[in-house]
């Protein structure tokens, strides 16, 4: 058990499955309380909050639709009041709607966008004037490689991740003064169950582009969330850090 994180309050969005919850994992591993928000819950995630609270560290979570204005005020604004102090936001949640743009139906685009870009500047705009009173506060947006490097059939999934670098740099520009950084981490291909199943071709074609030639895993991502998230990460702001194995140089 390490202590990177040690009493520190935490919300992750999307925090349910992937690499939403191996942020939580190693959140929970440093010494963090959290509160995973995320829309829907898997048929496994009671058992594995059970299995992560054996060591004294209470998992609250909490259904929201990011997208939805009012409601992330008022969870963001209970969320507060319950917990006294918010010194950690990781911005994970995130969708797909994979499609060449010449078929990519509107509803494709908003929805990808509401969830991963909107979703982001939602939350961030309810906890902002809580992490300004406090004068501290960590928040990690997670993007994508596609997002500094574009992706044939992933158009809007591609702006989203953008987008959300550039809402970073100018948010990390607004609360630099009240000692609240604000960074991205942009994984490339992780270990998902999504990546378990492309077959032997795909899968090569995929690490062909990765000069590591493997995938990550979601706790490599975590690991640099965790370190962004803590106080050895405070001269750091507005910064995008590729966790991909070498395809962004």
């Amino acid at each position: 058990m390490g202590s990177l994180l040690l009493n520190k309050n935490a919300i992750i969005t999307g925090g349910a499955r992937g690499i939403g919850r191996a942020i939580a994992e190693d959140f929970i591993n440093e010494g963090a309380y959290i509160v995973i928000l995320d829309k829907f819950f898997p048929d496994d995630f009671e058992n594995w909050v059970q299995s992560k609270s054996s060591g004294g560290r209470k998992i609250f979570s909490r259904t929201l639709d990011v997208t939805n204005t009012s409601e992330t005020e008022q969870v963001c604004s209970e969320l507060a009041k319950e917990l006294g102090k918010i010194d950690i936001l990781v911005n994970n949640a995130g969708i797909t709607r994979d499609k060449l743009i010449m078929r990519m139906a509107e509803e494709d685009w908003d929805s990808v966008l509401a969830v991963n870009l909107k979703g982001a500047f939602n939350m961030m705009k309810a906890l902002s004037m809580i992490m300004a009173k406090q004068r501290a506060g960590k928040i990690i947006n997670i993007s994508s490689v596609v997002g500094l490097m574009g992706n044939a059939g992933q158009s809007n999934y591609s702006a989203s991740k953008a987008g959300l670098i550039g809402l970073s740099k100018s948010v990390a520009k607004e609360f630099a003064s009240r000692n609240i950084n604000v960074n991205c981490v942009a994984p490339g291909f992780v270990e998902t169950d999504m990546t378990a199943k492309l077959n032997v071709e795909q899968r090569t074609a995929m690490l062909s582009v990765v000069p590591l030639k493997r995938t990550s895993q979601p706790s490599e991502i975590a690991g640099v969330v965790s370190f962004l998230a803590s106080d050895k990460a405070n001269y750091i702001t507005g910064q995008v850090i590729a966790v991909d194995g070498g395809m962004v140089m």
